[in-house]
């Protein structure tokens, strides 16, 4: 039975149920089947996603605007600086504005604040692209590549490494609505948000599932399904580069570490990658990667979404 998701905003994968994220995820698949069968699904013909960007990317940018033309829809890119926000308009007031234009908003920005005021004023389905909080189309795109490759979600298990960011939170909203255990290795003072980590927790417990945090990445790898790893410094936290890299050092993914994880295990990463980090260029090339699917499952996702809430 589809549930019905006009309208909806997403802000975070904690806002979806796991009957609305197992639809995104079948209407995923299909979209992506009919793409390679050359069938074209204009389900948003004549249809436009004003598309915000205060920070820049590849991925989130290309996925979205190439999507919305598979769809038949026109995406419409805005920079920082082709809106009065930075000259002292409200955020309400463009989200106002806005929606008297378009049929949709995708905004990625630094503060996650912007979304929820964004959401709050818009008359018309906002998606964060990111924020500094939550990266749900990521979320979107990691449960659908792990999907496609295992055949399942639940009862897996998904080791995260790293510093506890915006897809760390994204991955345990979304692990623990899906029923797949997440245990995330982050040292003392880069772990996740409590507040996700309770919330997952409460979620893992009603979908036979757990969600863990510790700070040893061996413990983390053990009989993992799946090894994710992200940047040391994400994007605004250059400064801290040099810093991170000695507290990080010890949750690289190796060979050496990935040895605990299952025979068949698949490594993701979100990108971009700095290899010899996060991750050697041994295990990033190896037959287990799955990070170029990945990349490319952003498309299907976001279409999916797209297609599903405009």
């Amino acid at each position: 039975m589809a549930v019905q998701m006009k309208g909806k905003s997403l802000a975070s994968l904690d806002h979806l149920t796991r009957e609305e994220l197992e639809q995104i995820i079948k209407t995923s698949e299909l979209l992506k089947f009919q793409l390679l069968r050359g069938q074209e699904h204009p389900l948003l013909k004549g249809k436009t996603l004003a598309m915000i960007f205060e920070k820049p990317s590849t991925r989130t940018r290309v996925s979205f605007e190439v999507g919305m033309w598979q769809l038949g829809g026109y995406a419409l890119y805005l920079s920082a600086t082709d809106l009065q926000l930075g000259r002292g308009e409200t955020i309400g007031d463009t989200a106002r504005t806005l929606s008297r234009y378009v049929n949709g908003i995708m905004a990625r920005v630094f503060s996650h604040q912007t979304i929820l005021d964004l959401i709050q004023h818009s008359n018309v389905p906002v998606i964060n692209g990111l924020s500094d909080f939550s990266h749900p189309c990521q979320g979107l795109a990691d449960l659908f590549t792990v999907y496609e490759k295992k055949g399942r979600l639940d009862g897996l298990k998904l080791a995260y490494l790293g510093d506890g960011n915006n897809v760390a939170h994204s991955l345990i909203d979304g692990c623990s609505k899906v029923g797949m255990n997440i245990v995330l290795a982050c040292p003392k003072g880069y772990e996740p948000d409590s507040k996700v980590v309770a919330q997952g927790k409460k979620e893992a417990r009603k979908n036979g599932s757990e969600v863990r945090v510790t700070d040893d990445p061996k413990e983390a790898v053990k009989e993992a399904d799946i090894i994710y790893t992200d940047v040391w410094a994400s994007m605004g936290k250059e400064k801290e580069h040099a810093e991170r890299v000695k507290i990080l050092k010890p949750y690289q993914v190796n060979p050496k570490l990935v040895k605990g994880a299952k025979e068949d295990y698949i490594f993701m990463h979100c990108l971009p990658a700095h290899r010899g980090e996060e991750v050697t260029d041994e295990v990033a090339d190896s037959k287990k990667s799955v990070i170029f699917d990945q990349a490319e499952n952003r498309l299907h996702t976001q279409k999916a979404l797209m297609a599903l809430v405009m």
